[in-house]
């Protein structure tokens, strides 16, 4: 397994500065915003889309570090009821798709995107309960809205050879693995998981236990490394659907936490072993949201705590079963 980054936090750096640092504390992959809400500071689309040079610039840069790239990342939501929102969602993704093909990126990562909850609204809708009925209703209409849109866009991906790893969110309509597996019933197995513990936390869901069973449907794509750590004292006056500003820390039923200060390092060792045995072998790609501390301290820490968990072999021979 490899240790990776998503670069985001690094965007006031120029990408050759941002390697160095990352090659200086022991990272061997980066994921690289080229759009959406992860920005494009390092991998701007339109500079390397189509364009061998500058394609050629970029890999010698990494083969200097000795770095891999395990993803692209474009963060959007193309299901949005307006259609000039929608279509710039869809031509980031679209376009990331082509460049990671491109570039011999296996993964671009991204959301599945929220419908309105109707034809006629103009909002986005996250509906997290079957009553009234005309929320359930809703809630069939959107996955029906998503099953003509995914379906199109995952037959993009199988002809260029890329998969699209989802992170479950809130506010998208994937937001759980169940939610995963029954849009990737819909589609095909382009479609799969970025595997982002964080969110996943708070919802209360067992995390090895997600592993497993997207695992057990060869579902997971990518993988994120970010903690999340739930504040009881606050969770049990108000719960975990908390619209508390990120930065109001004190008020908030949970925050995201760098690694190792939200979940135990046996913990990581668990997913880590966990991921193993469901036969993802890739890359741990640290995504930064930390409002305690800042960027390059998480990273160090979180990198810290995930090369003592990690696996840096293939396991050998069980002798002692034979």
């Amino acid at each position: 397994m490899q240790v990776g980054v998503l670069t985001v936090p690094l965007g006031d750096q120029s990408l050759p500065d941002a390697l160095a640092y990352l090659d200086s504390i022991g990272v061997d992959a980066v994921e690289l915003g080229c759009g959406g809400f992860p920005g494009d500071d390092h991998l701007p689309r339109a500079d390397y889309l189509d364009d061998e040079g500058t394609q050629a610039e970029l890999q010698a840069l990494l083969d200097e570090h000795d770095m891999d790239v395990s993803a692209l990342a474009t963060h959007n939501n193309p299901l949005h009821p307006d259609d000039e929102r929608a279509a710039e969602a869809d031509t980031e993704l679209r376009e990331a798709i082509r460049l990671a093909d491109q570039l011999g990126v296996d993964a671009v990562t991204c959301f599945s995107g929220l419908p309105a909850g109707g034809p006629n609204d103009e909002v986005p809708n996250w509906i997290t309960a079957p009553w009234p009925t005309e929320h359930a209703d809703a809630h069939e209409y959107q996955w029906r809205v998503a099953d003509e849109y995914w379906s199109d866009l995952a037959a993009h991906a199988a002809a260029h050879d890329v998969d699209v790893a989802i992170e479950m969110h809130p506010n998208m309509l994937v937001y759980e693995p169940r939610g995963l597996l029954r849009l990737r019933e819909m589609t095909n197995e382009r479609i799969g998981a970025n595997f982002d513990p964080s969110h996943l936390y708070w919802q209360g869901i067992d995390v090895t236990e997600a592993i497993r069973l997207l695992g057990d449907h060869d579902a997971i794509h990518h993988v994120h490394a970010k903690d999340t750590k739930v504040y009881e004292s606050e969770a049990r006056e108000k719960g975990v659907l908390d619209t508390a500003p990120y930065t109001d820390e004190p008020n908030r039923s949970w925050l995201f936490r760098s690694i190792g200060y939200g979940h135990d390092e046996s913990h990581w060792k668990d997913v880590v072993s966990t991921l193993r045995m469901v036969g993802y072998d890739g890359t741990l790609s640290i995504e930064h949201e930390d409002s305690l501390t800042s960027a390059r301290e998480g990273l160090e820490k979180a990198v810290d705590v995930l090369d003592r968990a990690v696996f840096e072999t293939q396991p050998g021979d069980a002798y002692w079963a034979e």
